[in-house]
């Protein structure tokens, strides 16, 4: 990545461009991303995927427009801070403390800002889900150095407690 530090601001360029190196080397992107990204760039990053997902999204909504905006920004956003905390934990509790929230957060917030602008389409989930947690997993082992199984351990005691965590809100969630 060409000279994103903590101090660079965030802009189309800065989009356009990152989309453009996830999107064709996602390896060498990890690989070159600076140590003090910080939280910010990736943060915008994934706002502005969000939007893109969001305004997309729109176009098959079954509720009113400002609901549907309302739940799909949410869901864009919050599930990024959900998965990369239980990858964050996960990790921490498995592996210990060798790594901040704030480079789970980077990878998570890049990896989900690459794929939310193709998965408003019906079924794209099928395509973006797997390509994003195969960011997640190049992410994890050409940034943080983890080895191919740990990467594979926290992603998949990730993807178990998301279940769990659905699976134990659904009765809550689904009452009329």
């Amino acid at each position: 990545m060409e000279n994103p530090t903590g101090a660079q601001r965030f802009s189309l360029r800065f989009y356009l461009r990152t989309l453009s190196q996830l999107l064709g080397s996602p390896r060498r992107f990890f690989e070159e991303l600076p140590e003090n990204m910080g939280m910010r760039l990736p943060f915008w990053f994934l706002l502005v995927s969000s939007i893109i997902f969001t305004a997309a999204g729109l176009m098959n909504a079954a509720v009113g427009p400002w609901v549907a905006a309302t739940i799909f920004m949410a869901n864009a956003v919050g599930m990024v801070f959900v998965t990369s905390g239980l990858g964050y934990m996960t990790a921490m509790l498995t592996l210990g403390r060798r790594h901040s929230y704030v480079r789970f957060f980077t990878i998570y917030a890049f990896a989900a800002g690459v794929t939310l602008p193709a998965s408003w389409m019906p079924y794209f989930l099928f395509i973006t889900e797997p390509w994003k947690w195969w960011l997640i997993f190049t992410g994890l082992t050409r940034w943080l150095r983890l080895t191919w199984q740990q990467a594979l351990m926290v992603i998949g005691l990730s993807i178990g407690l998301i279940i769990l965590l659905f699976w134990t809100l659904l009765p809550v969630i689904s009452k009329p």
